[in-house]
């Protein structure tokens, strides 16, 4: 059986004065429909681009993407995005700022009151009911991510692409946004594929967890499957001995196979390693390989 979202040996260069950078190299992935895959590394190892090629924004020199039989060559509503700036338009409120979206894909194939119920459901989904009339500035860094993330998913996507969506936030606001996501994907089974840094939650929220080498010509060097139970409750998987066998697993791999070379005076003293580790990459606006404009578009990556 053929897979839902394919990768195939997707190399990509970036032209520099000294010649080409080749940033990625041969990216060979297969993901099923409804999977939750995290995609985790050390800076600069192109995590960013493989979702900017996913997305559509970047054409890569060799290889490609297929999503559902189809090539992906543009962007495109049916590839929505979250990202870590959550990119709400500062004058609208939540319901508009979702109303946006809904408008862009359904414009004549929703009725006015389909559309209304359509994005008051999306905002129930997140648990914004509540606060649908305010504007982002009476909003919460938290509050904020619910309503980008209604936003995407009112698109119907077929997978979702999360860029660090929760590494601006404080750490209770973080968890809580891991647990709304797991009743979400549990929820409507959508496929969905996030960058992060932090190995807890990959682990928590993962089907698979992409483990990339080291740029330039940054590839995949192992993929985990996560073969845990679900749902998942954070304080019982502390007590299994295989999510720690997992959280291990990537922490070596960051450790001892592809240490940060941008890092090599830390140490792995104390109990805060892998906390030191699953903080190795720098936020995805500080990693910058190509200049996107931080316009919203509602379907694109800022890298």
């Amino acid at each position: 059986m053929d897979s839902y979202l394919e990768l195939s040996h997707v190399t990509i260069d970036f032209p520099t004065p000294n010649g080409p950078f080749r940033a990625l190299d041969k990216i060979k992935l297969s993901i099923d429909q409804g999977e939750f895959i995290s995609l985790i590394g050390h800076s600069g190892c192109g995590k960013s681009t493989v979702l900017n090629i996913i997305a559509g924004l970047h054409q890569a020199t060799e290889g490609g993407v297929i999503l559902n039989g189809k090539e992906v060559s543009e962007p495109g509503p049916d590839r929505a995005v979250v990202f870590q700036n959550h990119s709400l338009l500062p004058w609208m409120t939540a319901y508009e700022n979702v109303e946006l979206a809904v408008k862009q894909v359904f414009k004549g194939k929703k009725k006015k009151e389909e559309m209304k119920e359509w994005i008051e459901h999306n905002l129930e989904l997140v648990h914004m009911s509540h606060a649908m009339d305010k504007r982002p500035d009476e909003l919460s860094g938290g509050m904020k991510q619910r309503v980008g993330i209604a936003r995407a998913l009112s698109m119907e996507p077929k997978v979702m692409l999360m860029d660090e969506p929760f590494g601006a936030l404080d750490a209770l606001t973080r968890a809580h946004m891991q647990d709304s996501l797991m009743e979400i994907q549990t929820e409507l089974n959508n496929t969905v594929i996030m960058i992060t840094h932090d190995v807890d939650e990959a682990v928590l929220l993962s089907d698979r967890i992409v483990m990339m080498t080291n740029g330039p010509a940054a590839t995949i060097g192992e993929i985990l499957k996560v073969d845990l139970e679900r749902p998942r409750d954070r304080l019982a998987l502390a007590e299994v001995p295989e999510y720690n066998h997992y959280r291990a697993e990537v922490v070596r791999f960051l450790h001892e196979r592809y240490k940060n070379p941008e890092s090599e005076q830390e140490t792995d003293s104390g109990s805060n390693s892998e906390t030191a580790t699953a903080s190795a990459e720098k936020p995805a606006t500080q990693n910058k390989q190509e200049n996107e404009e931080d316009t919203p578009v509602l379907y694109a990556v800022n890298d």
